[in-house]
């Protein structure tokens, strides 16, 4: 176990923490509170793969880790924000960013078992998706609806999602040799 698995790891251990600022923190600022957990933990997810580089400590366990880490985080606070919301506005770039993970990891799994997971590396596109993703869904978490940052959150979170139906189609027409050969 070393610095950047542990902070990977706390960032697993971030979403309960969400979870319960969400719906329990005895004050009104209880979405504004767990807005700041997300985007601490976002903030890791940068800072986890800078130090395992930079340390030379990149490992097995990490590498799995992390992307298990970034899912889980989006997929549950989408899923917050959905069920709050309750709208076809938000609904719509939550379900693209969701079935694009299911797609995509999916994809990665595949090509690896055929030795070819270099082909969907991840991409600059993706880690400009998942910065623009994670801002805005702090933005949404964390500000109403009427709010110019929940609404800069909402474009946002549009923006992500064409990002991320543009990255799948990248990733997708680099496996499409693999994924109709006979």
């Amino acid at each position: 176990m070393n610095l950047p698995n542990i902070i990977t790891l706390s960032r697993i251990f971030m979403i309960p923490v969400m979870i319960f600022c969400y719906y329990y923190w005895p004050a009104d600022n209880a979405h504004y509170i767990a807005a700041w957990v997300f985007m601490i933990a976002s903030f890791t997810d940068f800072f986890d793969g800078y130090l395992a580089r930079k340390l030379n400590q990149s490992t097995p366990l990490g590498a799995f880790l992390d992307p298990v880490a970034d899912k889980l985080s989006v997929i549950i606070a989408l899923s917050l924000l959905i069920e709050h919301y309750s709208t076809i506005l938000l609904t719509i770039p939550a379900i693209v960013i969701i079935g694009r993970e299911v797609v995509i990891s999916a994809l990665r799994e595949w090509m690896a078992e055929l030795g070819q997971s270099a082909e969907v590396a991840v991409s600059y596109i993706g880690k400009v998706k998942t910065f623009l993703q994670m801002s805005s869904i702090t933005m949404v978490m964390g500000f109403a609806e009427d709010h110019w940052m929940g609404i800069l959150g909402m474009i946002g979170l549009y923006a992500a999602a064409i990002l991320t139906v543009w990255s799948m189609v990248q990733y997708l027409r680099a496996a499409w040799p693999q994924l109709t050969a006979k």
